[in-house]
C-alpha cells in the first residue's frame, strides 16, 4: 500500500444510481482517499421512463439484464455529458469517474453481488478512466460487500465529537458508528423501499413523499411484529440485506390492511428496525447525522426521534450535502481505489482483513 502522505489529491466524479430509481446522482470532488479537500459541482440527472422500468425489471437479477445495462450505461454517458455542459466543468479536468452502476442483486451469502453498467463502454465513450465494480472483491473474499460508505463517513466526520453515527436510509438503511478511527457498521434492515414499492403500486408515484401517506394510516401491530421476526435481525454484524429482502413477507402480512396502514407499518418498520440497530454499538453515539432520502420523510423522522433520546439531525445540520453524499462516496472510493487503500473492513462488512476494490477501465 502506498505511503498516504505521497498521495496526490484527485479530481473525481462519481456517479450513482440509487434503489429508488428516480435518476443518477453526480458528484465531483477533490481528494487523496482520506481527505476531501475540495466539494465540486453536483446535480441529479432523472431518469426517463423506459429506463426506469427496464432496470425495474432486473431487479433480483432476472429479465432481460442485457438490454437494461445497455439503457442504463448510455442514460449515465449522457448525463455526464449534460452535467459538464451545464457546470461548465472541463472533462479533462477529471482525473477519474467512479462508476456504481444499480445493483439488481445482492446475496453475499450465495456469493453473489451485481450491479449493472458498461464501464469499458462508458471509458471509451468519455475518453477517461473510469472505476467501477467497488463490492464483487469484498464478497468473493468472504465480505458483506456492503456497507461502502462508512469510511467515507469517517472522513466527513472527522472533527466532530465522537462517538458518533451516521445513519443512512436509501432503500435499505444502514449505521456507521464512528469513534476515531474505530468503524463499526451494518445494514439495519429495510430503509425506503419497501414504502417505495407500495407506493409506486398504489399510486404510480416513486415515494410517500414527506411521510403523507403514512402520516394517514394505522399502523398494523400484528403485522409489524411478523416483519421483525424476520431471521436477520438475529444475525450478528457486520450483514448486509438486499433490498428485495422483505418483500414477499410484507405482501403477505399486509394483504389485509388497507394502503394508509400499509404505508404507516412499514415506516413503523423502518424505524424500529434502525432503533434495533443502535443497540448493538458499544457506546452511545453523542448525534446521529442522517442522510439519504428517508431524511426527507418528516413522518419517518418524527418517529425514530420518539424512539430515541439521541439527537437526531439531517447531515446538512452540520455541513453535509444528504442529497449529494452517495454519489460523492462513490468519487471517494474511485480515489481510493485507484491508490489501493483499503474500502472495506472487518468491523464494516466481515470481509477477514482491510480489503480495497473497484476494476479500473481505461479509453483504449
Amino acid at each position: 500500500m502506498k505511503d498516504h502522505s505521497k498521495l496526490t489529491p484527485l479530481y473525481a466524479m462519481g456517479l450513482m444510481s440509487g434503489t429508488s430509481l428516480d435518476g443518477i446522482d453526480i458528484a465531483v470532488i477533490r481528494t487523496d482517499g482520506e481527505d476531501v479537500t475540495w466539494f465540486g459541482p453536483t446535480d441529479t440527472i432523472a431518469y426517463k421512463k423506459d429506463t426506469r422500468e427496464k432496470v425495474r425489471a432486473t431487479l433480483g437479477g432476472i429479465g432481460d439484464t442485457l438490454s437494461a445495462e445497455k439503457s442504463l450505461t448510455e442514460a449515465h454517458i449522457v448525463a455526464v455529458r449534460n452535467f459538464l455542459n451545464k457546470s461548465q466543468f472541463p472533462l479533462n479536468d477529471i482525473n477519474l469517474i467512479g462508476f456504481h452502476g444499480h445493483t439488481i442483486l445482492h446475496s453475499p451469502n450465495n456469493s453473489k453481488t451485481w450491479q449493472i453498467g458498461d464501464a469499458k463502454l462508458m471509458a471509451k465513450e468519455l475518453a477517461t478512466v473510469v472505476i467501477a465494480d467497488f463490492r464483487s472483491t469484498d464478497v468473493s473474499k468472504g465480505g458483506e460487500g456492503a456497507p461502502l460508505a462508512p469510511v467515507f463517513h469517517r472522513s466527513l466526520a472527522r472533527n466532530l465529537e465522537h462517538p458518533i453515527c451516521v445513519l443512512n436510509i436509501g432503500g435499505v438503511a444502514n449505521l456507521t458508528w464512528i469513534n476515531g478511527n474505530e468503524i463499526l457498521a451494518f445494514d439495519t434492515g429495510p430503509g425506503n423501499a419497501l414504502i417505495d414499492d407500495l407506493v409506486h403500486k398504489h399510486t404510480g408515484c416513486s415515494m410517500d413523499f414527506d411521510g403523507l401517506f403514512a402520516r394517514k394510516g394505522k399502523v398494523n401491530r400484528q403485522a409489524l411484529q411478523s416483519l421483525l421476526k424476520d431471521p436477520y435481525f438475529k444475525r450478528s454484524a457486520p450483514k448486509s440485506l438486499d433490498r428485495n429482502h422483505f418483500s414477499k413477507v410484507a405482501v403477505q402480512v399486509l394483504a389485509s390492511s388497507n394502503f394508509y396502514d400499509s404505508a404507516a407499518t412499514l415506516t413503523a418498520f423502518t424505524a424500529e428496525a434502525i432503533e434495533n440497530g443502535l443497540r448493538i454499538f458499544p457506546r452511545i453515539p453523542k448525534q446521529i447525522l442522517v442522510c439519504g432520502g428517508g431524511r426527507k420523510n418528516q413522518t419517518l423522522m418524527q418517529t425514530l426521534q420518539n424512539k430515541s433520546s439521541i439527537p437526531l439531525r439531517a447531515v446538512e445540520k452540520v455541513g453535509w450535502s444528504g442529497d449529494d453524499m452517495e454519489a460523492q462516496l462513490i468519487a471517494f472510493l474511485a480515489v481510493r481505489s485507484f491508490y489501493g487503500l483499503p474500502i472495506s473492513f472487518p468491523t464494516t462488512t466481515g470481509v477477514p482483513s482491510p480489503t480495497t476494490g473497484g476494476s479500473t477501465f481505461h479509453p483504449s
